[in-house]
């Protein structure tokens, strides 16, 4: 019998936000934006996925629910990780490490 492979979906900052702190605190993208002084569009946009949070961002939804500064940074860049090394795996398994060129 083979091997089954599951692969688990990578979170997205803006999945995270609306499912671990908007609907569980009953708080809307609007009153959000609202509340930490940017256009509502940009909540909307980051929750769609189609917009990263940004350093300015970060900051304001820290302060609002807060977190340690950088909290949403850190997530888009292991989002961002994670998407990328599943785009470029193959490539990457024939690159050999500077250390094992050194030795050979």
């Amino acid at each position: 019998m083979g091997t089954v492979e599951y692969a688990i979906v990578p979170v997205s900052p803006g999945e995270l936000l609306e499912e671990e702190f908007l609907k569980p605190m009953g708080i809307s993208k609007y009153r959000l934006a609202k509340d930490i002084h940017v256009p509502a569009g940009r909540i909307g946009q980051i929750v769609a996925g189609k917009r990263a949070v940004t350093a300015d961002t970060d900051l304001r939804l820290c302060r609002y629910f807060g977190l340690t500064d950088g909290y949403w940074l850190r997530a888009q860049a292991a989002y961002d990780t994670e998407l990328a090394r599943r785009r470029i795996e193959g490539e990457l398994a024939t690159i050999t490490p500077l250390c094992e060129l050194e030795m050979a």
